[in-house]
């Protein structure tokens, strides 16, 4: 959500940072909405002060012996008025609500201008990208090779975009989850969480997941919802509370599987493991002060990066143009590892500064040390990384040809109990 006040003030800069996502102009609906909201409630609360002015006179006659019919109906027609215009004022209120929920957050002033994807800015690169081949056998091929991937029978369990994974293969999984959830509980300072899988409506709406991505959400029918993601659960770790000390980030990570329909990806990545309706993933997720959240956000990016250099990962680091920038960011770095059977660089982890967006939404606050009232902390997150997206990034970055087997990363080893390849299963 966002702050009225501020936006009455500063109506015309709201609306040109949305002009930079290609949306309208939405101040003249807020205001009208708002104009008239703060219109009813005045009325409302004249109409409470003259009930009670009238109630007392109403005491008082009776205390003397007096008919204080007339001034009843009063009150009685006062309270019927009351009523009318409390239904006006939810009704305002729902609107309003409904809009600014409808609507993303502010850009941060150094997000680049862009209409989409391919505005996207290259910042840096890490290692050269081997030599093209457009021969290059995809993850699906290798792990059907070595007899550890099977699409058929998940689909016979669930459908199409599952995955069982077996033997070594799914070893190899697991081992890079710990190995990511240990370099960021011990050299990064994250607290390992564990967090329900279900969460209510009103987590979900704290991270902007509802109303707007309704659609790609898997809903129980006790209305309850499956994560999307760990960051979910892990931001509303703070909702309504006003934290006392917050000198430095609270910072948790978490490896959850995660459940989306993909609701708006018809037809992209039908084939493997790239985009699945259940993928595993490990999150961080960071609460600062506002002050601190971009030295925090570029902390995270570091974290993230930190996971595939130690894997040894071709990637790249882009930020993300306007037109691409997500809902509820106002600034993302996206890293994009290297996958050969595509010759391209594809996301593997996402890192957005969500500002005070989803604070607004959760009531989550900090003290400041002045100790005069509470403002809204700001909220990061970030992916650290989406394991199965790094398990495709391994298969086929350390495919070997010759041998017909994987080379297990080095940092991955003391996770394979002295395996150092997977080879085709006997």
């Amino acid at each position: 959500m966002f702050d009225l006040k501020d936006i009455r003030n500063r109506a015309a800069e709201y609306d040109a940072n949305w002009a930079r996502r290609g949306i309208e102009p939405q101040t003249p609906t807020i205001l009208d909405l708002d104009a008239k909201r703060r219109q009813v409630q005045t009325e409302l609360q004249d109409l409470q002060n003259e009930r009670n002015t009238k109630s007392k006179d109403i005491g008082k006659i009776k205390s003397q012996g007096g008919d204080a019919q007339s001034i009843m109906d009063e009150v009685s027609a006062i309270k019927d008025k009351m009523s009318s215009l409390e239904e006006q004022e939810n009704l305002l209120s729902t609107e309003l609500n409904a809009l600014l929920s409808s609507i993303p957050n502010q850009l941060a002033d150094d997000t680049p201008d862009g209409a989409d994807e391919d505005d996207n800015v290259e910042i840096r690169k890490f290692m050269d990208t081997p030599n093209g081949n457009p021969d290059h056998p995809d993850h699906v091929t290798i792990g059907e090779t070595l007899g550890m991937m099977d699409f058929e029978t998940a689909a016979k369990l669930s459908g199409s975009r599952f995955v069982v994974l077996s033997g070594q293969l799914a070893r190899l999984d697991r081992a890079l989850a710990q190995f990511m959830l240990d370099t960021h509980t011990t050299e990064h300072g994250y607290t390992e969480t564990q967090v329900p899988l279900l969460v209510n409506s009103d987590v979900m709406y704290g991270t902007t997941q509802l109303p707007k991505f309704e659609d790609d959400q898997f809903e129980t029918t006790d209305n309850r919802w499956l994560l999307p993601t760990s960051e979910v659960a892990l931001t509303n770790l703070v909702r309504e509370s006003i934290i006392d000390n917050l000198d430095e980030p609270l910072r948790y990570t978490a490896y959850t599987p995660c459940f989306r329909k993909e609701a708006g990806s018809a037809g992209r990545d039908t084939r493997g493991m790239i985009r699945q309706h259940q993928f595993y993933k490990v999150e961080m997720v960071s609460i600062t002060k506002p002050e601190d959240s971009e030295a925090e956000h570029q902390r995270m990016l570091g974290c993230a990066e930190t996971i595939l250099k130690k894997l040894e990962l071709p990637f790249r680091t882009i930020v993300l143009c306007a037109g691409d920038t997500g809902f509820a960011a106002r600034k993302t770095y996206d890293l994009e590892v290297w996958v050969p059977s595509q010759q391209t660089y594809r996301e593997i982890s996402s890192c957005s500064n969500c500002g005070d967006i989803q604070s607004r939404r959760m009531n989550a606050r900090y003290r400041p040390e002045s100790g005069k009232g509470t403002e809204f902390v700001h909220t990061l997150n970030g992916s650290g990384l989406a394991v199965g997206r790094t398990l495709v990034a391994v298969l086929e970055n350390y495919w070997d040809e010759a041998s017909q087997s994987v080379t297990i990363p080095e940092v991955l080893k003391p996770y394979m109990g002295g395996i150092d390849r997977l080879e085709i299963s006997k």
